[in-house]
C-alpha cells in the first residue's frame, strides 16, 4: 500500500515538473524538417507536370504521379536501414545531422538545376536523408525521459504539434513562392518559380540543423551521442528463444490483418499530393476576390484540421470509455475511418459531374468541395492511424515488437506506391472513375472491417 502511494506521489511530482528544454529544441528541429518535407512535397507533382516553358519538367500526369508515389513510399522504407546503422555505428545525434544535411543538399540540387537528372539526384538525396533523420528524432524525445515518467505522453503531444505546425505553414510559404510571388507571365505564358520553392525548403532544413547542432550540447547533453549497440538489446535471450504462444500468434495475425486494411486507406489518403492536387489545379475555382489561391495551399488543410480536431477526437474517446457501453473497439474506429475516407471522395461527385475530367477546364467547381474532402479524410485519419498504431504497439509480442512496427510502417510504404499507381490511371480512366473506385472500395472494406471487429477483438484478447 505504501509503495502504491509513493508511486502515485512520484507521478504527481513528475507531472508538475517542467519539460526539459531539450524537448523544445527537438520540437523546432522537427518543425523545420517537416516544413522542408511538406513544402517540397506540396509542389512536387506540379513541378513535374508543368511544361518546360512554364518552369516544370513537362512529364506526363501518369508518370509524375507514379514518381510521387515511389518517393512517398520510399521514405517509409529507408528509415529501417537508417535505424539499423544508427543503433550500431552512428548514434542518434550524428544520424539526425547526416539526414538533415543530406536532405538540405537534395533540395539545393532541385533549386540549382531544373533538369531530369538533377531532379532524380535530388530526390535520391531526400530519400536517403529521410532514412537517417526520421527514425531518430522521435526516439530522441523519449530518451529525454525515464521509462515511467508521467510527462512522456504530454511530451510527444507537444512534439506532434511541431510536426503539424511545420506541415501547415510549409505549403503556404513554399506554394506562395512557387506559384505566386516568383510567377511571371511573358506573351501570355506563365512561368512558375518552383526552384525558389525548393530553395525555401532547403533553407527550412538548414535552419533546423543549425538550431540542433549549435544548441544540442547545451540542451541535450550527451543524450543520443553514442550508438546503443547490439549488446543493449532489452529482449533477453530466453525470451528470444521461447516460441510464440497461441495468444501471441493470434495477436500477430490481428496486426497483419489491420495492416492490410491500412494499406488501402493510405492508398486513398495519399491521393492528396498527387491526383487531388492535379484535380484542384485543373478543375477547382481557386479565385477569391480576384486573387488565385495557390494549388499547394490545399495541402495545409490536413495539418490545420488535425490541430483543430485531434483534441476533440481524443476527448470523444475518453468520454466513450467512461460511458456505460464503453469505448469503441479499435477495429471499429478504424472501420469508421475507412468509411469517412470513402465519403470524402463521394463528396466530389457533384464537382466531377459539373467539371468533367477531360483536358478542358472551362467549367470549374467551387473549392468548398475540396475543403470538405480534406476535412473528411482528416477525421478518417484521426479515427484510424493513431489508434491503429497504439494497438500495434500493445499487441506485438516483446521479441517481435520492432518487426511488427516495421510491418506497420512498411504497409504505409506499399500504400504510397499503390497510391501513385492508382493516381497515374486518372490520365487514362479519368478522375471520376478513379475517385469513385477508391471511394467505393474503401467504404466496402470499411464495412468488412466493421463486421470483423468483434472477431478481431476476441483474437487479440484471448
Amino acid at each position: 500500500m505504501e509503495a502504491t502511494v509513493k508511486v502515485e506521489q512520484d507521478i504527481q511530482l513528475q507531472t508538475k515538473k517542467k519539460h526539459p528544454p531539450g524537448l523544445y529544441l527537438l520540437f523546432f528541429t522537427e518543425m523545420w524538417e517537416r516544413f522542408s518535407y511538406y513544402g517540397m512535397r506540396a509542389i512536387l507533382v506540379l513541378y513535374l507536370t508543368k511544361s518546360l516553358i512554364s518552369g516544370g519538367l513537362g512529364i506526363s500526369d501518369s508518370v509524375a504521379m507514379s514518381i510521387y508515389g515511389f518517393f512517398t513510399g520510399a521514405v517509409y522504407f529507408t528509415p529501417m536501414i537508417g535505424g539499423y546503422l544508427t543503433d550500431r555505428f552512428l548514434g542518434k545525434r550524428l544520424a539526425i545531422t547526416i539526414g538533415g544535411v543530406t536532405m538540405a543538399i537534395g533540395n539545393l540540387v532541385l533549386f540549382a538545376n531544373q533538369s531530369k537528372p538533377a531532379f532524380f539526384a535530388g530526390l535520391a538525396l531526400l530519400i536517403i536523408g529521410n532514412g537517417f533523420f526520421k527514425p531518430n528524432i522521435s526516439t530522441l524525445v523519449g530518451d529525454l525521459y525515464s521509462k515511467n515518467d508521467a510527462r512522456k505522453d504530454a511530451a510527444f503531444t507537444i512534439f506532434y504539434m511541431g510536426i503539424n505546425i511545420g506541415a501547415f505553414f510549409s505549403p503556404l510559404i513554399v506554394g506562395f513562392l512557387a506559384e505566386d510571388f516568383f510567377k511571371t507571365t511573358v506573351n501570355g505564358v506563365e512561368h512558375f518559380g518552383f526552384k525558389f520553392g525548393f530553395l525555401a525548403a532547403a533553407i527550412g532544413m538548414i535552419i533546423g540543423q543549425l538550431l540542433f547542432n549549435f544548441l544540442g550540447n547545451k540542451f541535450l547533453g550527451d543524450i543520443g551521442k553514442k550508438p546503443v549497440g547490439v549488446a543493449q538489446n532489452t529482449v533477453s535471450d530466453n525470451v528470444k528463444k521461447k516460441p510464440l504462444t497461441k495468444v501471441e500468434k493470434n495477436r500477430v495475425k490481428v496486426i497483419v490483418i489491420l495492416t492490410f486494411f491500412v494499406i488501402f486507406f493510405m492508398a486513398g489518403f495519399e491521393q492528396a499530393g498527387s491526383s487531388l492536387t492535379l484535380y484542384t489545379d485543373k478543375f477547382i475555382d481557386r479565385t477569391v476576390f480576384g486573387w488565385t489561391v495557390p494549388t499547394s495551399w490545399f495541402q495545409s488543410l490536413n495539418p490545420l484540421f488535425i490541430v483543430i480536431f485531434a483534441p476533440i477526437i481524443s476527448i470523444l474517446w475518453v468520454k466513450l470509455s467512461k460511458s456505460k457501453r464503453g469505448d469503441l473497439p479499435t477495429p471499429t474506429k478504424m472501420a469508421i475511418g475507412m468509411m469517412l475516407l470513402g465519403a470524402g471522395f463521394a463528396v466530389l461527385v457533384p464537382a466531377l459531374i459539373q467539371t468533367g475530367t477531360g483536358d478542358s477546364s472551362a467549367v470549374k467547381a467551387n473549392m468548398i468541395f475540396m475543403v470538405l474532402t480534406y476535412f473528411l479524410h482528416t477525421i478518417g485519419e484521426l479515427c484510424l492511424q493513431p489508434v491503429g498504431l497504439s494497438m500495434t504497439s500493445k499487441l506485438a509480442p516483446v521479441k517481435l515488437a520492432s518487426l511488427m512496427m516495421g510491418v506497420w510502417l512498411a504497409g504505409s510504404g506499399f500504400a504510397n506506391i499503390l497510391a501513385g499507381q492508382l493516381a497515374s490511371t486518372t490520365e487514362s480512366l479519368g478522375y471520376f472513375e478513379v475517385f469513385m473506385i477508391i471511394g467505393g472500395v474503401t467504404i466496402f472494406l470499411g464495412l468488412i472491417l466493421l463486421s470483423l471487429s468483434k472477431k478481431l477483438v476476441k483474437m487479440a484478447s484471448e
